[in-house]
């Protein structure tokens, strides 16, 4: 059910559908009463404030960024949990390096923080469209690594990175609907499609951060939404449960 990485690579080879032996109505059963523990463990994230939580979802345009934040973390209470969409750099942040504006973000002890979009936007996009070359590419993974570690290993952060991975034609089926369904046309952007045009490009792109990177991504197969919800649910509850967290005690004794 979760695609462990291997070196390299291979997007094209990992399927982007659930297993046919998957029951589609007992998966959704599971994901609901996987999403209320986490709810209840993100509640006890922030009670005992020992731990952080960076949740980052990258994905071609249309693959699900916001219904797996709504369906995942949902039931989680608004306290202590933030979400931080990810879109071109204001000219301040343009003036300071790439992981200024990142930093600001990064969770705090007893918080969960969910990047729709990341630091990975300045490796990829930038790539893509040829505005670094490749001697900052190199650079920024770098510096990539060495952040992340620096909030896992000098903050408890536990930083989840997940992949969601779209096939080219549901992506395209996901867009018309952008187009022709009202309570859809507010995502719709005419610059989605044309960086569809550089599918091959971005793919190639995602291969290299995915090998390169010292934490481990998650690659979640997200054509069938439901199915994205079921594994996500299952990798965020396992990973919470190893925080192997307690309440914390009361801190004085009242006498009556």
């Amino acid at each position: 059910m979760i695609t462990r990485l291997t070196m390299p690579t291979d997007l094209s080879k990992i399927p982007t559908t659930a297993p046919d032996d998957l029951d589609k109505d007992k998966a959704r059963r599971i994901t609901k009463e996987r999403a209320e523990r986490i709810a209840e463990l993100h509640q006890q994230l922030v009670a005992e404030g020992k731990h952080s939580v960076l949740i980052v979802l990258q994905g071609m345009d249309a693959s699900g960024k916001d219904g797996a934040m709504r369906n995942v973390f949902g039931k989680c209470m608004p306290f202590g949990l933030r979400a931080v969409g990810w879109k071109k750099p204001t000219d301040l942040e343009f003036a300071h390096d790439f992981l200024w504006r990142i930093h600001k973000e990064a969770p705090a002890k007893g918080e969960m923080v969910i990047f729709n979009r990341s630091h990975y936007e300045d490796v990829l996009i930038q790539r893509v469209h040829g505005w670094i070359d490749e001697e900052r590419v190199d650079r920024r993974i770098e510096s990539i690594n060495a952040f992340e570690k620096l909030l896992a290993y000098d903050n408890n952060t536990l930083i989840l990175k997940f992949y969601l991975h779209l096939s080219k034609e549901e992506q395209e089926q996901q867009l018309l609907e952008r187009v022709n369904e009202a309570d859809k046309h507010y995502k719709h952007n005419d610059g989605d499609w044309k960086e569809r045009d550089h599918w091959d490009e971005y793919r190639a792109a995602y291969e290299d951060v995915i090998d390169r990177s010292e934490i481990p991504w998650h690659i979640v197969g997200v054509d069938q939404r439901w199915y994205r919800d079921y594994v996500m649910t299952d990798i965020v509850l396992n990973s919470l449960e190893g925080l192997k967290m307690g309440w914390p005690p009361l801190e004085t004794e009242l006498s009556f």
